[in-house]
């Protein structure tokens, strides 16, 4: 894996990682809220022999740190569009998984020209109109601190039967960062909302959920599907929050086998 550092539009350092044959096509992959590009660690490899696999460390996480200013999914979308223009990157497809899937989103409407085709994982289209989590699993992350937390946390990722402990899980938060920077991303993700835009979508797209995800309910997996033109919807049963890495060797090759269709349409 190659990592660089690059200067975003207003010269913020992003840190980006690049894998895979340089003449493939483009699959940027887009983590979840307060994570680094560690998100990607034990799944990017199954894309590797097919894309030219892409991440980057959002602004407040891993390698990508300042001072953040205002954030929002559209900036975020914004930064990678910054990523594509100093790799080279005409179009890509993109991946994005939580708020990962909200930047997506926006990315899809704002630079509709850089986006071959996109997948939306255990996502939303934020706003009044989504599906709130219970109120009850709010109240719990708020007020749970530490191990606690961390395990409440990887119950809503993961069911039972996945036998990693959390302690070894990539996908709970970058621990690097500040209170300031964690807040900020919550903000990020709460205040997302595509609603209105979602029909100008013209990028095929996939939409995955699992259908026991508490931190994000499967009902706005399908109000993506109703406002996202010819969009297709998979769900996994039993999958929580982190259906695509539990169940990862049904889902990547479904991903796969969807990105290969749609890039062949071009």
């Amino acid at each position: 894996m190659q990592v660089r550092k690059i200067g975003a539009r207003d010269g913020f350092p992003l840190e980006v990682q690049v894998s895979g044959p340089d003449d493939a096509p483009a699959l940027l992959l887009l983590q979840g809220q307060a994570n680094s590009h560690e998100w990607w660690d034990d799944l990017r490899g199954d894309f590797e022999s097919d894309f030219r696999t892409i991440t980057f460390d959002y602004r407040g996480t891993g390698g990508s740190r300042g001072e953040l200013g205002e954030l929002s999914t559209s900036s975020f979308a914004a930064d990678a569009a910054d990523v594509l223009d100093h790799l080279g990157v005409e179009r890509t497809a993109v991946y994005g998984t939580s708020m990962g899937g909200r930047i997506t989103q926006m990315l899809a409407l704002n630079h509709s020209e850089r986006v071959s085709a996109i997948v939306l994982a255990c996502t939303s289209p934020g706003g009044p109109h989504a599906v709130k989590r219970p109120r009850e699993v709010g109240q719990a992350l708020a007020r749970l601190r530490g191990e606690e937390h961390t395990q409440y946390l990887f119950d809503l990722f993961y069911t039972p039967a996945w036998t990693v402990s959390a302690k070894y899980s990539k996908m709970l938060g970058d621990d690097t960062m500040t209170a300031v920077e964690s807040s900020a991303h919550l903000r990020v993700s709460a205040n997302h909302d595509a609603w209105d835009r979602l029909p100008e979508i013209t990028a095929p797209t996939l939409i995955m959920h699992g259908d026991a995800d508490r931190m994000n309910p499967v009902g706005n997996a399908r109000i993506l599907r109703d406002r996202i033109p010819g969009s297709q919807l998979l769900i996994l049963p039993e999958g929580r929050h982190g259906f695509f890495e539990e169940f990862a060797e049904e889902v990547t090759p479904a991903v796969i086998r969807f990105l290969a269709e749609s890039l062949q349409k071009f």
